[in-house]
């Protein structure tokens, strides 16, 4: 499908976004808002997790403030074309800390989520947010969707679960779904106050405060995925979930080539102008059991399905995101 046909495509659309003010949500709702879809954001606007309000802000979008485990889903499911499910736990040690709500949030709440999509929107599309972290500590590089599933910590195993609750979905009813299992990804509108969503959030935060930042270890391989390109995958992969080879599928979604943590760091000082400073420590104690090592992504099924590229190099990346927050550092620090 070309950028026009995609255009098309989403004009007049009912859309609801789960998770909708967070970092991806609130990129999809701006991109698919300047589509002309019809858009409502679910988001329960928890200050643990990546939700913002400034992250809505010039979007033509609606935004319901409720928690997928309870909120009245039913008027906010009804008769939507596309399901973008964004809204999960993603704090891999506030799974360990809290399991119970880990998987109340990530599965239990996802086969609810389901059973009211089956009577509110029986033909509606869903696209899933998942994630690289159930594979574990990598056997082999790169990861492809054959990969055994090994999580390494509590928030691997919820994450799993929901995801498998999503698929089971498409083989006995039917359903367009496909799930993208995500790398890091980054770009404005990252929660940079610390580091739940992703260690580059601080780092951004530090070097635009002119503030060190710690580099764990430092040579784990990272390839991390730039948020507009993530926001097309997502996209596209709604745009061809009735395809046979799409829909049902699980596929992994990669970023730019990977670079060790220290080249990261490095790179982005030099995005900001040479300007920034790090030092180098051991992973903490409590983490280094759940750290799962290097990582990048063999996304080419996925490529191959959809036509998706990644078009922002990691440079570029990041000199756009230090230049988005540089005006916005108040709203999101």
């Amino acid at each position: 499908m070309t950028e026009a046909e995609g255009a098309d495509f989403w004009r007049g659309k009912r859309v609801l976004v789960t998770g909708g003010a967070g970092f991806l949500g609130s990129g999809l709702c701006h991109h698919l808002a300047g589509l002309g879809a019809r858009v409502t954001a679910l988001d329960v606007m928890s200050e643990e997790g990546g939700a913002n309000i400034a992250n809505l802000e010039g979007a033509s979008v609606l935004l319901v403030r409720g928690d997928i485990r309870d909120a009245e889903l039913h008027s906010l499911c009804q008769d939507v074309d596309v399901l973008f499910n964004m809204a999960a736990q993603t704090s891999h040690m506030g799974g360990q800390k809290d399991p119970v709500a880990d998987i109340a949030i990530n599965a239990v709440a996802q086969v609810r989520l389901i059973g009211v999509m089956r009577e509110a929107a029986p033909r509606a599309t869903v696209v899933h947010a998942s994630t690289r972290q159930f594979y574990g500590r990598p056997l082999r590089l790169p990861v492809d969707e054959l990969h055994p599933v090994q999580p390494p910590d509590a928030n691997g195993v919820s994450k799993f679960a929901g995801e498998q609750y999503w698929l089971l979905e498409q083989r006995v009813h039917q359903r367009p779904v496909v799930s993208l299992r995500l790398t890091n990804c980054y770009g404005p509108r990252l929660r940079i106050r610390d580091a739940r969503q992703t260690f580059l959030g601080i780092w951004i935060r530090q070097v635009l405060k002119n503030e060190g930042f710690e580099v764990w270890g430092g040579e784990q391989l990272r390839d991390l995925a730039y948020v507009e390109d993530v926001t097309r995958a997502f996209l596209m992969a709604a745009e061809s979930a009735v395809r046979p080879g799409v829909a049902g599928h699980a596929f992994n979604l990669g970023g730019a080539p990977p670079a060790s943590l220290l080249e990261l760091a490095e790179r982005l000082i030099a995005a900001n102008g040479g300007r920034g400073h790090y030092s180098v420590r051991r992973s903490p104690a409590d983490r280094a059991p759940i750290d799962i090592g290097s990582y990048h992504a063999d996304d080419r099924a996925f490529r191959a399905a959809t036509g998706w590229a990644p078009r922002v190099g990691l440079d570029e990346g990041l000199a756009r995101t230090l230049d988005w927050y540089r005006a916005r550092l108040a709203d999101y620090t």
